[in-house]
């Protein structure tokens, strides 16, 4: 197993500015698990060699741009470029059935899909080889999730877009890899993500084998993001990572 980077930025100014890349990223296993394809992951996929029509899952979060854009693309690769239905889509209920133009996937899209699942938050989906238990998130006024990944023998934390609260930790407690979207290194007047000390609070209660940090805002990046992975691995005892576009991590890190 193999997670790989295809963009670790998040916010509406590194969106348009793409100071980092919004591809999402990768699980790569026994399924080939996209998670969050926002704008440039079919053309960051394919710089690094991957082939859309291997992917087997395509999970997305929420419906905001950063998150959904490519879903579109990538539904036609893992259904043999439109023409036979293929793979399982994973999203919440506003990215299938929203109203809103461009904050959705497209009715043609979702016709290409094999099986479609409406993430809900304490609900759980079973495929072959494997299992993901859906997570709560607390983002914006969309409907939102995270997610734990059993697969290959590893169990694989996503929090997804939210602001941290009561209970999170339990919801990840067991977990091998934790990823975590952190857009700011420090509280402001806008909630709706982690920062980097709810970031290091999560990730000293939970204790995983590693911790990633990832889809981060201007500032997490200028602080500069690998000195505060650094200064979290030191507070909690957890190595810790900040994520860079491109990068690898096989399981035998974690």
């Amino acid at each position: 197993m193999e997670i790989i980077f295809l963009g670790t930025g998040g916010g509406r100014i590194n969106l348009i500015n793409q100071t980092r890349a919004t591809g999402g990223f990768i699980i790569s296993g026994s399924k080939n698990i996209h998670v969050d394809p926002g704008p440039g992951a079919l053309v960051h996929m394919r710089k690094l060699g991957l082939v859309p029509r291997k992917t087997n899952v395509l999970v997305v979060t929420h419906s905001h741009i950063d998150h959904i854009s490519d879903a579109g693309v990538l539904i036609e690769g893992m259904s043999n470029y439109g023409l036979k239905k293929g793979g399982i889509l994973i999203a919440a209920e506003d990215s299938l059935e929203g109203k809103t133009d461009g904050q959705r996937i497209s009715e043609f899209h979702l016709t290409k899909v094999e099986k479609i699942v409406n993430a809900k938050p304490g609900e759980s989906f079973d495929f072959e080889g494997g299992k993901f238990t859906f997570t709560k998130a607390i983002h914006d006024t969309f409907p939102a999730f995270g997610f734990i990944l059993e697969m290959d023998g590893k169990y694989i934390g996503y929090t997804g877009d939210t602001e941290y609260y009561g209970g999170m930790d339990k919801l990840f407690d067991g977990c091998d890899l934790l990823i975590l979207n952190v857009m700011k290194p420090f509280p402001d007047q806008y909630h709706g993500h982690l920062t980097a000390e709810d970031a290091s609070k999560l990730i000293g209660r939970v204790q995983p084998k590693l911790a990633i940090l990832t889809h981060m805002g201007m500032k997490m990046q200028s602080y500069p993001a690998e000195k505060k992975a650094k200064e979290i691995e030191e507070e909690t005892g957890v190595k810790t990572i900040a994520a860079t576009d491109g990068l690898r991590i096989p399981s035998d890190q974690f």
